[in-house]
């Protein structure tokens, strides 16, 4: 009988564990943008070498999670309106290229994948968890994403998932514990796609992308004329 062809089993290195750990921390929405992130308080906690935090906190630069200032240290990224502006258009343009092509190729095996991907996001707004609701909102963009034949379009996500990660969080505190607003965003998305209509998936999907961005803007312009007039 011939063996199966099995690659072996590999530990993760120190690097990416604590890159996971640091990247889900801060995804939890537990640490607040622009917060200040110390070395070696953070290398205490996680029981690493500084040198180890030091290339993971790289690592989590590179996708855009964290920022390190000169003479200051390192912090949790805090996005200006035109960050939120940018990510929700090059999303926006992303995903309803996705939502066209996946409703245009719809079969079985689609529908069972977007249908088990919403179940889980209803699942977890239902649970009342809002870092379980975030993580299953992304699963479901993800998912979509997946399904297309495209790998370019795959390739060029890839390169902004963990910053699509960050402002769906931020998008989502806004909600407060409203979370069963999470669901009926997505529905019309997910009944376009199972419905194969490319043209109106691909318009619900830049319609919730756009919605959304244009809350967290317009929430964070709110917060801006807040600070400037309690100072003044």
């Amino acid at each position: 009988m011939r063996k199966a062809a099995l690659r072996p089993v590999t530990k993760q290195s120190a690097e990416n564990q604590c890159t996971t750990i640091l990247r889900d921390y801060i995804l939890s929405g537990r640490v607040k943008p622009g917060a200040r992130l110390t070395e070696t308080a953070l290398a205490e906690q996680l029981n690493v070498a500084r040198a180890t935090l030091r290339t993971s906190l790289h690592r989590l630069a590179s996708e855009g999670m964290v920022v390190q200032i000169p003479y200051t240290g390192w912090h949790v990224t805090a996005l200006a309106q035109k960050d939120v502006w940018e990510l929700w258009t090059l999303r926006a343009s992303l995903e309803g290229l996705a939502a066209r092509l996946v409703a245009e190729s719809m079969n079985e095996t689609f529908r069972t994948r977007l249908t088990s991907a919403m179940d889980d996001l209803v699942a977890a707004c239902k649970s009342g968890n809002p870092i379980n609701a975030s993580r299953a909102d992304f699963a479901l963009h993800r998912t979509i994403i997946d399904l297309t034949d495209h790998d370019r379009l795959k390739f060029q996500y890839k390169q902004v998932e963990q910053q699509v990660r960050f402002f769906i969080v931020n998008s989502n505190s806004l909600l407060g514990d409203n979370l069963n607003e999470i669901i009926l965003q997505h529905e019309p998305i997910v009944e376009a796609l199972i419905s194969g209509d490319g043209k109106m998936a691909a318009e619900r999907a830049w319609h919730h992308n756009q919605t959304e961005g244009e809350k967290l803007i317009s929430s964070m312009s709110a917060v801006s004329t807040h600070e400037t007039d309690r100072v003044s």
